[in-house]
């Protein structure tokens, strides 16, 4: 009898069927509060950049038609428009459009707004995950060792640094970088992608110049692409690299201060134990938030850096757009930079739960 027991002390205790009923009407509520939140912060962009739109003193009609059309032709304009609609009947329409992918004709292109923004944004998205990398790769152990050494040379340079990444115009850096970099050492390449002798040689199967060439065995492409991308990339992966090492660093003070950190070492457990794997691995969870947000910036506020080194992404697309009055380019970039926004903090939620197992 003490042998049986024993036996099934040892047996995984069995669940009962309403314990998992309930666990997966959870989960459904969770997916169900998700979809939800999602829908609401969906609905709200529409309606912001929608009433943008409205409100700002650009007439849509005379961009198309221009200021020397005739009456006629403008009010016939403004009725194809459906500007003659009652506001709540435009914002309808408009988001009925949005949901079948139509985000209007571009005036400056002539083409749709949704095929434009396809072919300019892999161009956005490549130059921020390189600057993004950038960033993580020395943010997080700039970030660390300044904790370790508060209060000593290394916390005040890395410091000084990310005071610097954040006072500093990132404008005045790339003329700067131009001047010193392209024109004087000739170390980087000028403004643009590609030079233009490049362009077409390479097929486009991802969007992304760097990727597509090396798939395509073209390295002396893939040399030039890397020698535009250098200069911007890393002007923007030193303002990532200041936000993520001032983060890292105030999330691993509060960990160092910890009873386990101070438990492992009165045990005997290394220095580097101590940080890289337990003061560090509690971090991740807010570190992950951290870098979503940094990318997430990169994404939609790399405008100035995309427009001094003429960068064909989406920054400069919306801002030649607004420049020609073409508000269908402006709002349609507007929302598809905010859909990236919410779809980067959706992808964080779920990091979360792979990295803790707390958050399941």
């Amino acid at each position: 009898m003490a042998g049986d027991d024993a036996v099934a002390a040892r047996r995984p205790a069995e669940v009962p069927p309403s314990a998992g009923r309930f666990l997966g009407r959870r989960q459904l509520g969770r997916i169900a509060q998700l979809l939800g939140s999602v829908c609401l912060t969906f609905l709200g962009l529409t309606l912001v950049t929608f009433l943008i739109g409205r409100v700002l003193p650009i007439d849509p009609v005379v961009a198309i038609v221009g200021n020397r059309a005739t009456q006629a032709t403008y009010d016939r304009v403004y009725r194809e428009l459906g500007l003659d609609q009652p506001l709540v009947v435009q914002y309808w329409d408009y988001l009925t459009g949005l949901l079948r992918g139509d985000l209007g004709t571009s005036v400056l292109t002539s083409k749709p707004v949704l095929t434009d923004i396809l072919h300019f944004f892999p161009a956005t998205l490549e130059l921020a995950t390189v600057a993004t990398i950038i960033g993580v790769a020395l943010g997080i152990p700039f970030g660390v060792l300044a904790a370790v050494h508060r209060g000593r040379w290394p916390d005040h340079v890395v410091r000084f640094v990310g005071l610097i990444g954040y006072s500093v115009p990132v404008f005045w850096l790339g003329l700067v970088g131009l001047l010193v970099f392209y024109a004087n050492l000739g170390w980087v390449s000028g403004p643009g992608r590609l030079e233009f002798f490049y362009e077409g040689m390479v097929e486009s199967r991802t969007g992304l110049l760097l990727l597509d060439s090396a798939l395509a065995g073209e390295w002396e492409i893939f040399r030039n692409a890397f020698s535009h991308i250098a200069l911007p990339a890393t002007l923007l992966g030193y303002y990532s690299l200041a936000y993520i090492a001032r983060m890292t660093r105030s999330f691993m003070l509060d960990q160092l201060g910890q009873e386990y950190v101070i438990t492992a070492r009165v045990k005997g457990m290394s220095e580097r134990r101590v940080i890289w794997r337990h003061a560090l691995g509690n971090i991740l969870v807010p570190l992950i938030t951290v870098v979503a947000l940094s990318y997430a910036y990169l994404l939609e506020g790399a405008v100035l850096t995309e427009t001094v080194f003429a960068w064909p992404g989406i920054g400069l697309y919306i801002t030649q757009s607004l420049f020609n009055a073409d508000m269908n380019a402006v709002l349609g970039g507007t929302i598809v930079v905010g859909c990236v926004f919410v779809s980067l903090n959706l992808l964080s939620d779920l990091l979360y739960q792979l990295v803790d197992p707390r958050a399941r």
